[in-house]
């Protein structure tokens, strides 16, 4: 009996991921359409250690220099190598650390080294995304290991975007990654129950992000090529 192969037959999108985080390719992945494939690139990222293990909260100055050339730029050149359709930018708090401006920079510098592939920066693409759907009022949770202080430049850059931010701050999880934390099936007041499986995070707020605007060229695509 014939199986899917994975192949992306509709669309295939890259992502630039710390090199030690699963979480962006993998839940890309589980939210993609068929037909749509995830292919990852790696970036280091000075905040972990083997296995994955890292601080409880990460400091400023590794999330800025992630972003610093070369090797975020020279993996984009890379992916770009590959026939993809779009590549993710798949790290959050770079831009709630550097700023919005920053990340205009970002996208057209990487852009330089994609050979015409676009290059999605998530908390940009996001209020891009979010303006469009008529949202006026945010509320940012955000992964365990982001500190109050990283939380509250996050509230900043969506509020300099013009959204109400209403909540903001850092789950109130475990901050190891390696032990895959998750909360248990759960219905929400006020509406018809809502049962999750397990929900799991890692770097959710960056992927929930790109997803989100990813959503737009996805739909575009499977238009054009269904």
């Amino acid at each position: 009996m014939w199986q899917p192969d994975g192949w992306g037959w509709r669309a295939r999108i890259g992502v630039l991921t710390p090199h030690a985080d699963i979480g962006p390719e993998a839940e890309l992945r589980a939210m993609a359409p068929d037909g749509v494939s995830i292919h990852a690139a790696r970036i280091p990222l000075g905040v972990y250690a083997a296995g994955g293990k890292m601080d409880q909260t990460i400091g400023d100055d590794p999330v800025r220099t992630f972003a610093d050339p070369p090797h975020v730029d020279d993996a984009a050149e890379l992916l770009a190598a590959a026939p993809l359709h779009a590549i993710v930018y798949g790290f959050t708090s770079s831009s709630y650390v550097r700023g919005a401006a920053d990340d205009a920079v970002l996208k057209n510098r990487l852009e330089t080294r994609t050979r015409g592939i676009p290059v999605i920066i998530p908390c940009a693409a996001a209020a891009l995304a979010l303006a469009s759907l008529g949202v006026t009022k945010l509320a940012l949770i955000n992964p365990p290991w982001f500190s109050v202080e990283l939380s509250q430049k996050g509230a900043g850059y969506f509020q300099g975007k013009g959204f109400e931010v209403v909540h903001h701050g850092p789950a109130g999880l475990p901050s190891d990654q390696t032990s895959a934390p998750s909360i248990p099936a759960s219905s929400m007041s006020g509406s018809a129950p809502i049962h999750l499986r397990t929900l799991k995070l890692s770097s959710l707020a960056a992927t929930a992000f790109a997803a989100l605007a990813l959503s737009r060229l996805w739909k575009k695509t499977l238009r054009g090529r269904c």
